[in-house]
């Protein structure tokens, strides 16, 4: 290769990259052009402002008995609220619920554990001196769309055993850390319908889990009132199959959490 080729090449290599951050920040909401996404995202009628946090009414706040809970809401671009401007059910919880939320979400990161940004990496990084009343699991829809292996639910509680490298590994590799340091009630959470068979294997295999672990299910994906919402609302409360826009969550899946969390924790 000449001078100038391997002078082309190492001009074509940042170039790629810089071009792929600005799809990356355009389409999927993450790198320094995050701002384009969110820019889209803002102008969906679900996220007219009358869903923004300082507009909610939070009258029977004051009531709840789920005010005063600590809760903590792992997952990725759906508990953060990707598609409505950083706004989730978790911040509802807080706002309507007085629930002090803690919100460990970062988008597009897999409960298997296959990079540093796992679910159970960034699980094992909090301080496990804090105290939390619950821990609400979101069921990774990027396992599922990345091809991440289902796996399996293993045939002991012991840590040693859970492939992590698999969703479930990792999914009760979860349930035992936070068994063994926070002791308190675990929800895990599907997503809403969306045409994935791997997705729909994982939400198949929760039963089973939950009834190893104690576990309570908040199962969107097959509950019949979230399946009977009629097309106009569909489009109102969504932004695409996975992510919900404001009014979705604040309408549409919150009242769902509420009912979940109040059943345990009231």
């Amino acid at each position: 290769m000449n001078k100038r080729a391997v002078i082309a090449a190492a001009v074509a290599v940042p170039v790629v990259a810089a071009a792929e951050l600005v799809v990356l920040g355009a389409k999927g909401g993450i790198g320094p052009l995050k701002f384009l996404k969110d820019r889209k995202m803002a102008k969906l009628p679900g996220n007219n402002a009358m869903y923004h946090p300082q507009y909610i009414n939070t009258e029977g706040c004051a009531e709840s008995p789920l005010r005063g809970k600590r809760v903590l809401f792992l997952g990725s671009s759906v508990t953060e609220g990707t598609a409505s401007l950083g706004v989730s059910m978790a911040d509802y919880l807080g706002i309507q619920d007085g629930c002090e939320v803690v919100k460990e979400a970062v988008r597009g990161t897999t409960l298997a554990d296959i990079d540093g940004m796992s679910y159970l990496a960034r699980l094992k990084k909090l301080d496990p001196a804090q105290h939390f009343d619950a821990i609400v699991v979101q069921l990774s829809t990027n396992d599922a769309r990345r091809g991440v292996p289902a796996g399996e639910l293993a045939f002991s509680r012991d840590p040693r055993v859970f492939d992590t490298k698999t969703t479930l590994g990792a999914l009760e590799a979860v349930a035992a850390y936070c068994q063994a340091i926070w002791g308190c009630p675990l929800f895990v959470y599907t997503g809403t319908r969306f045409e994935n068979e791997g997705y729909q294997a994982l939400v198949d295999a929760l039963p089973a889990f939950a009834e190893k672990w104690d576990a309570c299910v908040i199962d969107l994906w097959n509950d019949p009132e979230m399946n009977a919402v009629s097309a106009s609302d569909y489009n109102y409360y969504m932004a695409d199959p996975i992510h919900p826009t404001q009014a979705g969550y604040l309408l549409w899946w919150t009242p769902k959490f509420r009912e979940a969390l109040k059943h345990v924790l009231a």
